[in-house]
């Protein structure tokens, strides 16, 4: 008798209605199967990331693990909003505040009917350098930068290319060589503008950020909406001086130039110039639920 086939459900993450957003299946009963069975899974589904959760006994807690279709990194956005909000409508997860447990270690998530909000600290900052050979490689020049390329992370490290308003339209994935910086895996490049006023904060009004971001490294052209980078980019924003002492909100457009519409909804906090803790919330919507067969050992 044959192994039986793993259920499965398809998610769309930051997005109000579905075939939107970035979609992300979620696997059950993967427990057991060995690193080369989940990525070979991944591969399968062939999206920007493949979830495999394990929802704990205390139904408050689970863990999981993330692969690309090209490897295992430890920590994503848009899986840890999609698997809380889809265990937690599957009656897995006993309460709105879970705690996911991933490579990473432990991050908060808080679920609503419509989506799900995860919290994490900022890592690390770099400071500006030159950027020149980032732009050329998306198809950009000098006088589209706006300063220099930093490189910050939240669990998964992502080099920022601050761009002019008109310029993120303009990019085109292109050969990228995005240097490895500090102990956290590298995602990949974000190409990012603000659109409107140099500072805003929770009380005054959301920044406005239009993004697109390139994981090549990890088999990804273009990924239509990018938690990690997401979080990411709250210490950058601080290091900017966008985002001051206090709570600074902002919301980002990603994904239109793909066909998927995405909205990540951000904050920051800032204490003394540098950001404290972030958050990113996004839209949920269930798309599709199956079953897979178990790929051979």
């Amino acid at each position: 008798m044959g192994t039986a086939p793993l259920t499965y459900d398809v998610v769309d993450v930051f997005c109000d209605r579905p075939f939107a957003g970035n979609p992300l299946a979620v696997v059950h009963g993967a427990a057991d199967l060995t690193t080369a069975q989940l990525q070979a899974l991944a591969r399968e589904f062939n999206l920007s990331e493949t979830a495999f959760p394990v929802p704990g006994a205390d139904r408050v807690s689970y863990d999981v693990r993330i692969f690309t279709p090209g490897d295992e990194i430890p920590f994503a956005g848009h899986p840890t909003v999609g698997t809380a909000w889809l265990l937690r409508s599957r009656g897995l997860l006993a309460v709105d505040e879970v705690v996911q447990h991933c490579g990473v270690g432990p991050v908060d998530v808080q679920v609503s009917d419509g989506g799900a909000e995860l919290s994490a600290r900022p890592r690390w900052v770099g400071e500006p350098v030159l950027a020149t050979s980032l732009a050329a490689g998306v198809g950009l020049t000098a006088d589209d930068l706006v300063g220099g390329s930093r490189v910050a992370s939240c669990g998964l490290a992502w080099t920022f290319l601050r761009v002019r308003a008109d310029a993120v339209a303009r990019c085109r994935p292109g050969r990228l060589d995005v240097p490895a910086v500090g102990g956290d895996p590298m995602g990949g490049l974000c190409v990012y503008a603000v659109l409107d006023g140099s500072a805003g904060t929770a009380d005054s009004g959301a920044l406005t950020v239009h993004a697109r971001v390139f994981c090549p490294d990890h088999g990804i052209v273009e990924d239509p909406a990018t938690g990690s980078a997401a979080a990411a980019l709250g210490p950058v924003l601080a290091a900017e001086g966008l985002a001051t002492d206090g709570t600074t909100a902002y919301a980002i457009a990603q994904g239109a130039e793909v066909g998927r519409p995405s909205t990540l909804r951000c904050r920051v906090h800032v204490a003394g110039g540098a950001a404290t803790r972030v958050w990113v919330a996004g839209g949920v919507r269930r798309v599709a639920t199956g079953t897979i067969d178990v790929p051979p050992v």
